[in-house]
């Protein structure tokens, strides 16, 4: 198992290297912006595949190859297990800063503005 994460983080950083070789940032708002791009765009994606793959592979355990063993049954319903908790947490947690954000208003600068007065409400 060891095996497996040393060689999928490898992977990883192979991926995400050039996005910051190439990366242009000119100020630190850039950064902020590309450092929440890349986890919006890259590992967030990565871990639901991962998440999914971990209950794929609990199911193809539990059903296929534990078919016979009962100890090999049980470990692929765990892995199930562990892949739906891990989706529910990610679930979660987006829904909470989407809350979050959609409250305090902290995605959405551009507001109204009143036309002949100059003044923006709700930006």
């Amino acid at each position: 198992m060891k095996k497996v994460l040393a060689t999928t983080s490898g992977i990883l950083v192979a991926f995400a290297l050039p996005l910051v070789s190439f990366a242009a940032i000119n100020n630190v708002s850039d950064v902020g912006s590309f450092i929440i791009d890349t986890i919006n765009n890259v590992l967030v994606p990565v871990l639901f595949a991962v998440a999914f793959i971990v209950f794929l592979w609990g199911a193809f355990d539990a059903f296929i190859l534990g078919a016979n063993s009962e100890e090999v049954k049980i470990k692929g319903k765990n892995l199930m297990l562990w892949g739906l908790i891990g989706f529910f947490v990610m679930v979660s947690v987006w829904g909470l800063v989407n809350i979050l954000t959609n409250t305090a208003n902290l995605g959405n600068n551009s507001g109204v503005t009143l036309p002949g007065a100059g003044v923006r409400v709700g930006g």
